[in-house]
């Protein structure tokens, strides 16, 4: 009885022990084709993008100053007015200009005054002399008498001249006393919006070495505005390319963060800007302002469009980053992990030539599950964003698997 005790224990331990490595067994073969994470071939839409950042800004920048000096009398415009071509802002004390004008209008009453006087002495000069001509012939009047008498016509012709040009002279500073005294109305060139204010009534501007800058209006600034972004000089070419093909730009500016502004690339300057030998350029983005949200200022985040294809065979990026472990590799791929392409050439020549350096750029690799094991798929790559990248080869369908990686824990 013992003995057949001591069997059926024997039998039981052996059961429980197959059971166990059965068991075993199947959890290795279920870990080994459930390690990998996937991502399926499909299609959709890739865009091409530039980032950068820039600021908003008035179209122009109108500075308005004054070309007389002077205690301010009045300010007739404040912040964000809104103001007209022609309108007054400001009034300088016109006291001083006003007497300078009234002087110079004397100056010019007493130049004609003067040149009635000369004329009428010419008059009686010419009268003189002709007199005198009569009796020339009848020697009645000596050679030296009639010489003083062409000498004195000549004389007060002369004194004509110069009356007539003291007139003149007297006309133009009256024309710039005049003009003098329009100065001190200080007027709007443009219509537009007053941005900036820079003097206050009774304060002195004085204008004799330096126009001061009274007042700021932006004109537009309703209807649209700039955005000046710095771009990185890797990216200029891109952004040359976008802006022939008249792409789209986007951007968003903190004030709205849930608020997304459209606008065109109007202009890339050409003079760069060098910062710790960061070299960057700047491009003006054109954007409709009719909300009047986009306040200049404004930190802008853009998003320059370079190129979109639509509804093209994508793949996720990781599945073109995934570098698997050797022995996850089927025995005739694992070349590819050492260096070879798939045709069998090595990194150094397919990284030789011009044509063939492209071709190995666009060239990649992914990896496919062939049963318990992972196979190479060489594709040739076409555009690409953060997200996926077209596949202009055809050896990849849609909906088929790629590896993306593998999983951090898998099923016992």
């Amino acid at each position: 009885m013992k003995r057949v005790f001591f069997w059926l224990l024997v039998a039981g331990v052996v059961a429980g022990a197959g059971a166990a490595g059965y068991s075993h067994f199947r959890g290795v073969k279920h870990s080994a084709a459930a390690r990998f994470r996937t991502g399926v071939v499909k299609r959709g839409d890739v865009t091409q993008i530039v980032n950068s950042t820039g600021t908003v800004q008035p179209v122009q920048s109108v500075q308005i100053g004054s070309f007389v000096s002077g205690p301010v009398q009045e300010v007739y415009a404040n912040f964000n007015d809104k103001v007209k071509a022609g309108q007054l802002l400001a009034k300088i004390d016109p006291r001083l200009y006003k007497a300078t004008l009234a002087h110079e209008e004397a100056a010019l009453a007493n130049s004609k005054a003067n040149l009635v006087r000369v004329e009428a002495l010419l008059e009686q000069a010419v009268n003189d002399e002709k007199r005198a001509l009569k009796l020339r012939p009848t020697n009645a009047i000596a050679e030296t008498d009639l010489d003083g008498y062409v000498a004195n016509r000549k004389s007060l012709e002369a004194q004509v001249d110069l009356a007539k040009a003291s007139i003149q002279e007297c006309e133009a500073n009256l024309a710039t006393a005049r003009t003098n005294l329009e100065f001190t109305d200080i007027k709007s060139p443009v219509d537009g919006i007053v941005t900036d204010r820079k003097v206050d009534p009774g304060q002195t501007v004085a204008a004799a070495f330096q126009t001061p800058t009274m007042f700021i209006v932006a004109p537009e600034l309703e209807r649209k505005v700039f955005v000046w972004a710095s771009v990185d000089e890797a990216d200029v070419g891109l952004i040359r390319d976008a802006k022939a093909a008249e792409q789209p730009v986007t951007f968003t500016v903190d004030a709205y963060p849930n608020d997304a502004f459209s606008g065109t690339i109007l202009q890339i300057r050409l003079n760069p800007t060098t910062v710790q030998n960061v070299v960057t350029y700047t491009v003006i983005v054109e954007a409709p302002n009719p909300e009047f949200k986009l306040l200049p200022g404004l930190t802008a985040n853009l998003t320059f469009q370079i190129k979109k294809h639509a509804q093209v065979l994508v793949v996720p990026n990781n599945a073109m980053r995934f570098r698997p472990r050797l022995e996850y590799v089927r025995e005739k791929d694992r070349a590819i992990l050492e260096g070879e392409s798939l045709d069998g050439s090595t990194g150094e020549a397919a990284n030789a030539g011009g044509a063939a350096t492209i071709r190995n750029r666009n060239q990649k690799v992914v990896w496919i599950q062939e049963g318990e094991v992972l196979a190479a798929v060489s594709v040739v790559t076409g555009l690409g964003d953060k997200n996926c990248t077209e596949i202009v080869s055809d050896n990849l369908k849609e909906g088929q698997e790629l590896v993306l990686g593998v999983k951090l824990t898998t099923t016992q």
